[in-house]
């Protein structure tokens, strides 16, 4: 399954800089507002050392990991909802994504400007989140009239689906995001939630039910130079500062993301001279997380590759994000841990010793496995 992460947050906060520290593409980045017009797109492979270990005992040919797709989004403002700034393009390319990396600037620096000209970063996230209310409330608010008529014309299901909409628009109006109403969590989580309340939600693809991560730019650094490993070090343990509790208690991640940049064009050598390693992976890892994925495994002389289902896929789903034969036709699978692997040398040995074990379309799987499909 592909996944894609839109990068937002006010004008001049690191946005531009992240997406460059993540795909290693040169971007435009100015000390101005709006310098992010259209949207910078980048394909990120996720890490995972798994996946080298595996191909060179599988001696494979190539290795082909995870990715995810990062969208760098024009900078939102005060009444973007209302057209402000680049409102209404932002809005746009964000319905687009499946989570939001939103950019949070924590370090002082007067020599880049701040489009409110103070650094409050609980009022920025303020500031991005009431729009994206504001836009929401705008949807939900024709949803409802449109499925007011619905219940009037008898339409099947409309009744419920008109209780799930008045409550998004209570928790929205109360300053809430929509992804913060329990009750509805629930019901989309849960199998047995309400399919007309799940088709309802689905169809008004709600900005704020997306998964948020909060990315707070704990400092923005000169540039790096080498002769100074003391005031950098102790800037980098930026990303180990405690920050206040409303900032802490949200799904986060702290990043240097001026000095994550810059480590882009550094050496190995270099790097360990200084002490230095990237956190720029956390924001990876932590979105998947969020996002409730996994990644199991295959592997053998063509490839070895990573492939991202949800967690508590079960083995035919699985088998789906190969092909969709390996789910409608699924016979059976072979999986075994891929340290286990690791550790007896290859699959044909672990086969022998009786370590694979067959599973069947009941299976749920587990990341890190490595399978073979039967169909």
């Amino acid at each position: 399954m592909s996944l894609k992460i839109g990068i937002v947050g006010l004008p001049n906060v690191g946005k531009s800089t992240l997406f460059k520290a993540l795909t290693k593409n040169p971007v435009d980045i100015n000390n101005y507002p709006f310098c992010t017009i259209e949207p910078n797109v980048g394909i990120v492979k996720v890490p995972d050392e798994r996946l080298q270990k595996l191909a060179k005992m599988s001696e494979s040919a190539k290795i082909v990991p995870a990715v995810v797709e990062f969208v760098d989004i024009a900078g939102i403002v005060k009444g973007a909802s209302e057209g402000e700034g680049l409102g209404n393009k932002f809005l746009a390319n964000i319905r687009e994504v499946d989570a939001i990396a939103q950019v949070v600037r924590v370090f002082e620096n007067e020599k880049i400007t701040h489009v409110n000209n103070k650094i409050d970063p609980i009022g920025d996230i303020e500031v991005i989140n009431t729009e994206l209310i504001l836009a929401d409330l705008e949807t939900v608010t024709k949803t409802e009239a449109r499925v007011e008529k619905e219940v009037r014309g008898n339409k099947k299901g409309a009744d419920k689906q008109l209780e799930i909409v008045r409550k998004v628009k209570m928790a929205l109006e109360s300053g809430k995001l929509a992804n913060e109403t329990e009750e509805i969590q629930e019901m989309l989580n849960s199998p047995a939630g309400d399919e007309n309340g799940k088709i309802i939600i689905r169809e008004m693809s709600l900005l704020t039910m997306k998964p948020f991560l909060y990315v707070y730019n704990v400092a923005d650094a000169c540039p790096v130079k080498s002769d100074e490993i003391g005031a950098l070090s102790a800037q980098f343990n930026g990303v180990n500062q405690k920050l206040a509790d409303e900032l802490e208690n949200r799904p986060h991640v702290k990043l240097d993301i001026k000095i994550e940049e810059e480590l882009i064009d550094m050496s190995e050598e270099e790097k360990a001279e200084l002490g230095l390693n990237s956190h720029i992976n956390d924001l990876i890892i932590k979105a998947y997380d969020l996002l409730g994925l996994m990644t199991f495994l295959t592997t053998g002389k063509d490839e070895s590759r990573a492939w991202t289902v949800k967690k508590g896929a079960t083995a035919p789903e699985a088998g789906a994000a190969i092909h969709t034969d390996f789910q409608e036709k699924f016979i059976r699978a072979d999986v075994i841990f891929w340290d286990k692997l690791l550790e007896i040398g290859s699959w044909g040995k672990a086969k022998e010793l009786g370590v694979i074990k067959t599973v069947g379309k009941e299976y749920v799987m587990h990341d890190g496995e490595v399978v073979e499909f039967k169909v």
